[in-house]
């Protein structure tokens, strides 16, 4: 196959990728067009395995990979046509980060204030990390990604600081059941939140157009974004449905 022009972002800026890296992003990101859909349909359906104060966890994470199906729908089909919008990510990212936060909290346990003051804080920190960080992603000067990348980590830091305290707090007071599930979901949280980072500075580790640095870069993304989502909702799917029998089983 030839070599194809795609269009790395919304500023046109040109990446030529080699035949056989064009089909590996081509394939990834249908791949997770057809996870995220079937995780849709999978959380739907497992919405009344739980019990109702834990079925809006379940709920969010639907309308998560709802979401990050359609974009990504768009990314694939874009990428098909030979151009890229990197606007798509960060639409999708400002709509389930906030999501993926607040189901997270729902399934924690905690007293409804703390639970509150807790999502008004991470949700303001989520859309500050990715209104600094999208600036950087779209630049061309590897001095402006750095700085981007430097703020952006600020409230990315926070944010993840806060969950594993929050997760592992949770942990210690629960049953060895409930704690199992959710030191599974720190794990996945913790691998999936650290890939970004590291994908978001490719484009600095190679040298200027390089279509390896751009490859990796758009893997790297969808791995995350497939552990961030759909697996990730399978974690605090498995918290909620532990939680649920638990309480049945002492109220029975």
């Amino acid at each position: 196959m030839e070599d194809l022009l795609v269009t790395a972002n919304p500023m046109l800026q040109e990446v030529t990728l080699t035949g056989n890296q064009y089909l590996l992003v081509y394939n990834v990101f249908s791949l997770v067009v057809a996870a995220m859909f079937a995780a849709f349909v999978y959380f739907l359906l497992n919405v009344n395995q739980v019990s109702k104060q834990y079925r809006n966890a379940v709920v969010v994470s639907a309308i998560v990979v709802g979401i990050a199906g359609y974009h990504y729908f768009r990314i694939f089909t874009g990428w098909a046509d030979g151009e890229f919008n990197e606007g798509y990510r960060y639409a999708d990212w400002l709509l389930t980060v906030p999501l993926l936060l607040i189901e997270l909290l729902i399934v924690l346990g905690l007293v409804a204030a703390k639970r509150k003051a807790l999502t008004i804080q991470l949700v303001v920190a989520a859309v500050l990390m990715l209104a600094l960080g999208y600036p950087g992603e779209v630049a061309t000067e590897t001095s402006t990604k750095w700085i981007f990348w430097v703020l952006s980590m600020i409230p990315f830091v926070y944010i993840l600081g806060t969950l594993v305290s929050q997760m592992s707090a949770a942990a210690k007071r629960e049953s060895a059941g409930v704690a199992g599930a959710l030191r599974v979901a720190m794990v996945l949280l913790l691998v999936a939140w650290l890939v970004y980072p590291i994908a978001y500075l490719f484009p600095v580790f190679f040298e200027s157009g390089s279509s390896t640095a751009e490859t990796v870069r758009q893997v790297g993304y969808s791995v995350a974004d497939l552990l961030a989502k759909p697996i990730y909702g399978l974690a605090i799917l498995a918290v909620a449905k532990r939680r649920s029998a638990e309480e049945e089983g002492a109220s029975a």
